[in-house]
């Protein structure tokens, strides 16, 4: 039995003072804010009046297979399965330390996530707790058709969709536009039929599958809501030369609850790739309009892109939502556990700190709900009431 005090508590939802947080066995058993003493046989860690203990962070988008380096194709394709295996081990044990104790994997190669998720396990301290894919279904020579994805026709995309269903895969991650990492491939264009999309949805939601698009361009966006894909990636509505947003569809996706996961947090010092960064402003303001219609927003980093976004890069993301968008500290924070988790299928498991929650906790100096920076100071990580850091 674990004891863990702090100055303030944020549980998911909201403030909810200075308290004491009782872990049994992997799990959150009791929330005191009334003073009251533990029982004798806890272990007490007491981190003091100015800490503050929140949900462990949850990254929604990221790829354990990519090393953020500055070639991720070319890095990939020189690690057999062993060695991917042990890179994205490493990639989940620095987000941990950043206190990011959930991840979704969007894109793997060869089900090698799967692997992986299932050596961490759900109580595993040697890792976030991981919802996986495996490989995106895509085109041929599609966006990331380098990671094996490739699936066409209605038979075609139905037997890749129970592919994943049997190989044990959490969410089925669909390729909807290009993407501006593969040659050949254009975020603007669109790479399935509206009929396509639906039968991906069709046969996931049968297979008791959520699913996730990819899309950028703007008519890929507006038939990934037609298809009613669960979670959008992205949600840029790229053009061939900039960025054009489409009113009807951000109320739809907000009137629908369709859950839109932001992708945003670079490094400081390390910009976007060149097709992001010119189109920044645009995409800001689009992202602005879909948070004021109401949309459901969570943050999702694509960690391991790019140089600018290592597998720790979750809160740069979640401070771009208050800076950028025009979220609260207190939305961005909710956007990161309570909301995330309802979003990738793990409510009442993560994103709170309530009886009954895993104990999976971040402690950070300062008061994130007044300053989100604060989310970067990081005190101490739980996994599973394992204290990491």
């Amino acid at each position: 039995m674990l004891a863990v005090r702090a100055g303030r508590i944020f549980d998911g939802e909201g403030p909810i003072g200075r308290g004491t947080v009782l872990v049994e066995d992997g799990c959150i058993v009791d929330v005191d804010t009334t003073g009251a003493e533990p029982p004798p046989a806890a272990e007490r860690i007491d981190l003091g009046p100015g800490a503050c203990l929140l949900p462990g962070l949850i990254d929604a988008h990221v790829h354990l297979a990519f090393d953020a380096s500055a070639d991720v194709v070319t890095s990939l394709g020189h690690m057999d399965d062993g060695l991917l295996l042990a890179a994205m081990e490493r990639g989940g044990r620095r987000a941990l330390q950043a206190g990011i104790t959930t991840v979704r994997d969007l894109g793997d190669r060869n089900f090698v996530s799967v692997a992986l998720r299932d050596r961490i396990g759900p109580g595993g301290a040697g890792g976030p707790e991981l919802v996986v894919s495996g490989p995106p279904i895509t085109t041929s020579g599609g966006h990331c058709h380098f990671l094996g994805g490739e699936a066409e026709g209605e038979a075609g995309l139905r037997a890749a969709v129970r592919q994943r269903a049997e190989r044990g895969c959490d969410v089925v991650k669909a390729m909807v536009s290009g993407g501006a990492l593969t040659p050949g491939s254009r975020p603007d264009e669109s790479q399935y039929t509206l009929a396509d999309l639906r039968t991906i949805v069709d046969e996931a939601h049968r297979q008791g599958l959520p699913t996730a698009g990819h899309v950028h361009g703007a008519g890929a966006v507006a038939d990934a809501v037609e298809a009613g894909f669960d979670t959008l990636e992205h949600v840029t509505f790229f053009t061939a030369d900039g960025v054009a947003g489409n009113p009807a569809v951000m109320e739809r996706i907000a009137r629908d609850g369709v859950v839109v996961s932001v992708t945003g947090g670079n490094v400081p010092g390390r910009s976007a790739p060149p097709a992001i960064a010119k189109r920044m402003a645009a995409i800001r303001e689009n992202h602005g309009k879909l948070y004021r219609a109401g949309a459901r927003m969570i943050p999702g980093s694509d960690a391991g892109l790019s140089p600018g976004k290592p597998h720790d890069v979750l809160p740069y993301a979640v401070a771009f939502l208050v800076n950028e968008i025009g979220m609260t500290p207190a939305q961005a924070l909710r956007a990161v556990t309570s909301v995330a988790a309802g979003a990738i299928g793990l409510t009442g498991r993560k994103g709170r700190v309530v009886a009954g929650a895993d104990a999976d906790l971040l402690a950070v100096r300062g008061n994130p709900l007044q300053d989100i920076g604060a989310i970067m100071n990081v005190e101490a990580v739980f996994r599973a009431g394992h204290r990491v850091r």
